[in-house]
């Protein structure tokens, strides 16, 4: 293993959107078990450092590749496309009008079904919108256009929060899908 491998390479998965949880899941697992510092009690202080080292870079790193979200938003950075949403939240007028509706729609909810109609035209919006990011990140290799993707993906994914705050609010379950 190799500190300075970039998350793909330190899992040994292929540097792309998409993958399979359950492999990141199992891979996780694997890593870990070799990095444990309890393995390397055995050979010191500094032994076990580094390992505690290992076991961060691999928490961190499997922190990023489980969620689409920051695997896509990583895929970018890795290819020279760095999503800066801090600094950088041009949209399209389409996506933010449809923003300040979505808004407006939670602003005026005061049930749970009216939460439940906002969740449920948020979701397939969600799906499509990281279906569209696997297509740039994957196919078409244009990181530029999936960065915007990735920095509308950030607010649908602080919206549904805010959703789940609301459902929280009325005292409801965790609608969230």
């Amino acid at each position: 293993m190799n500190l300075q491998s970039n998350d793909f390479e330190l899992f040994g998965l292929p540097q792309q959107f998409a993958q399979d949880r359950a492999a990141i899941d199992a891979r996780w697992k694997d890593l870990q078990r070799e990095a444990h510092p309890d393995k390397f009690a055995a050979q010191g202080a500094a032994a076990q450092r580094l390992a505690m080292q290992w076991s961060v870079r691999i928490n961190e790193a499997y922190q990023r590749l489980k969620d689409p979200l920051k695997r896509a938003a990583y895929l970018c950075e890795l290819n020279g496309a760095a999503v800066n949403a801090e600094n950088n939240t041009a949209m399209p007028a389409e996506f933010l009008m449809q923003q300040m509706s979505w808004r407006e729609a939670l602003e005026d909810a005061d049930s749970e079904p009216a939460l439940d109609e906002i969740n449920d035209e948020l979701t397939p919006v969600w799906r499509d919108m990281l279906q569209k990011c696997e297509q740039l990140l994957d196919v078409e290799h244009d990181y530029s256009k999936a960065v915007a993707q990735v920095r509308a993906l950030m607010f649908i994914e602080r919206f549904a929060r805010d959703i789940e705050a609301r459902y929280d609010e009325m005292g409801t379950a965790d609608k969230r899908q």
